[in-house]
């Protein structure tokens, strides 16, 4: 097993493939990092106080994997997904031929709009692509708490495969075909969380987010609706499960990037001082570009979008979402 970054999701992925008892590389961007994660365990930088069983190899050098057909896990952000995985393929030349790619990252591309499932197969040309995403912190799965996620692809016979190697008695996995609308709906919620934030920040209550993740819900299922997606895909883990749970998570960074700007902070000022990615700020723009070019209303997406990029008033958008024209509540 071969897991594509040291963050907090990818030590929390390549420590629970190991506790099942496969022998996992871990691929390390800075050495200085790798170093200490060797001698000690433990990723204090990420994820401190989980600990690394001695199965877990780590590596900063694609040609040293002893390899040759290996599962790889992509834990990198969605930014530098079409990077890692083009220096993978072309640094490891033992690698004959993956078992399959499973993908942890949440966004699109940014000039190209593409799924990060769609970047994966075109830069492998490999048919064996997923995602695995769902309601699931790494500080908590890395300390065995209960989880439930969705694995998605298009080849179930190997998703069959990759859902007994992930599963473990507190880490449910379901399978699905419908790997667009899971891509998309992990690319949505994480807006809709620095909504919610910026709500918390603001200093609004229990009300005003249940009403942002309820209305998220209705941006996510008209987004579902034209691009091909299943509605029940996004009533799932993917969509509702993981909305509900980015949205109201202490460990959420989307959530508290928007608690921050509720209080007047600048992002470029939150964004020097975080040491992990925020998708939700780069979804934002994708998103909502997407959203125009297709003429999907999602206007919660687009008040994040103006917020972040256009120095938009946090309070003045949220007054303007309260103030839109009155409707039927539909989905």
């Amino acid at each position: 097993m071969v897991v594509l970054g040291a963050g907090s999701w990818g030590t929390a992925i390549a420590r629970l493939l190991a506790q099942k008892g496969f022998e996992v590389w871990l691929w390390v961007r800075r050495r200085e990092l790798a170093e200490k994660l060797q001698n000690t365990r433990e990723n204090s930088e990420y994820l401190p106080g989980v600990f690394l069983p001695e199965n877990v190899n780590v590596f900063t050098c694609f040609s040293d994997l002893p390899v040759s057909k290996p599962l790889i896990v992509i834990a990198v952000p969605s930014f530098a997904v079409r990077e890692i995985v083009k220096r993978f393929l072309e640094e490891a030349s033992q690698i004959v031929e993956p078992m399959a790619f499973v993908n942890l990252a949440k966004g699109l591309e940014k000039d190209s709009l593409k799924t990060m499932s769609e970047v994966i197969r075109e830069v492998t040309c490999s048919k064996r692509v997923f995602t695995l995403t769902g309601p699931s912190h790494a500080e908590e799965v890395g300390r065995d708490f209960p989880t439930a996620v969705v694995l998605a692809g298009e080849d179930l016979e190997m998703g069959q495969r990759l859902q007994n190697v992930f599963l473990t008695e507190r880490f449910r996995v379901y399978l699905s075909d419908d790997l667009k609308g899971v891509e998309y709906a992990a690319t949505v919620k994480n807006i809709i969380a620095i909504a919610a934030g910026i709500s918390d920040g603001l200093g609004y209550g229990d009300n005003s987010k249940g009403a942002l993740i309820a209305r998220g819900l209705a941006e996510m299922v008209r987004m579902a609706a034209v691009i091909g997606a299943r509605k029940e895909t996004i009533f799932g883990l993917a969509g509702l499960g993981d909305l509900v749970a980015t949205c109201t998570s202490r460990h959420s960074r989307n959530r508290l990037v928007g608690e921050r700007i509720g209080k007047g902070e600048k992002l470029e000022e939150i964004l020097s001082s975080m040491k992990m990615v925020a998708e939700g700020v780069f979804a934002a723009k994708t998103m909502h570009q997407l959203a125009q070019n297709h003429g999907i209303e999602m206007p919660i997406t687009a008040a994040v979008y103006e917020i972040l990029y256009e120095n938009a008033s946090p309070l003045h958008k949220l007054d303007e979402l309260m103030n839109r024209q009155p409707k039927m509540e539909t989905l």
